[in-house]
């Protein structure tokens, strides 16, 4: 996750990013995403509630990395409202 979210980050691309992290085990995905946001991304994370394991989500909020956090069911529906401003 993190050579995604980085590759974003240094192409000029965040501006117009929505990126995502969801359950997973470790921290993989925390550092891009907080490239991403830093350059002005929109991110979101997985609450605790909804993830299987709450590694990936947890350190990317600890970090500060995440815009929103949300449960698994609603964030499709803000990733769309974002894209249909």
């Amino acid at each position: 996750m993190d050579a995604l979210f980085h590759s974003l980050a240094t192409q000029g691309l965040a501006a117009e990013t929505v990126a995502v992290l969801l359950t997973g085990m470790g921290s993989d995905g925390a550092g891009g995403l907080a490239s991403l946001r830093k350059q002005g991304a929109y991110t979101i994370a997985q609450d605790e509630a909804s993830s299987a394991i709450f590694g990936m989500p947890k350190a990317a909020i600890e970090r500060g990395a995440v815009t929103q956090v949300l449960p698994l069911e609603h964030i499709t529906e803000v990733v769309c409202r974002l894209f249909v401003r």
